[in-house]
C-alpha cells in the first residue's frame, strides 16, 4: 500500500479484507453453483425417466388392447367373407351333404 494517504489506514485494510473475503470465496461459490445446477439436471433425467416408462407403459397396454379386439373379431370376420364368397357365388357349401 502506498504510504502516506489521505485515507484512514483502517478503512483500506478493511476494504482490502472485503475483496480478498470475495475473492477467496469464488471458488466456493462456483462449486456450489456447479453442483446446484449438476443436481438439477439429475433432477430432470430421472423425471424425464419416470415419463418416458409411464408414457411407454400406455402404449402397451394400447398395443395389447388392439391386438385382443383383432384376436376377437378374426373368427367372425373370416365367417363373414366366407359367408359373402359363398352367398355371392351362389354355389352350395361343400362337407355339409351337398
Amino acid at each position: 500500500m502506498a504510504f502516506p494517504t489521505s485515507v484512514n489506514d483502517q478503512i483500506t485494510d478493511s476494504v482490502t479484507q472485503a475483496n480478498v473475503k470475495v475473492l477467496g470465496d469464488a471458488p466456493a461459490m462456483a462449486m456450489g453453483n456447479l453442483y446446484q445446477a449438476t443436481g438439477q439436471a439429475l433432477g430432470n433425467a430421472a423425471h424425464n425417466c419416470t415419463t418416458a416408462q409411464q408414457q411407454t407403459g400406455v402404449t402397451a397396454q394400447a398395443a395389447t388392447t388392439m391386438g385382443v379386439a383383432v384376436l376377437y373379431s378374426l373368427d367372425t370376420a373370416s365367417a363373414g367373407m366366407a359367408t359373402k364368397a359363398i352367398l355371392a357365388a351362389n354355389q352350395p357349401v361343400k362337407g355339409l351333404g351337398n
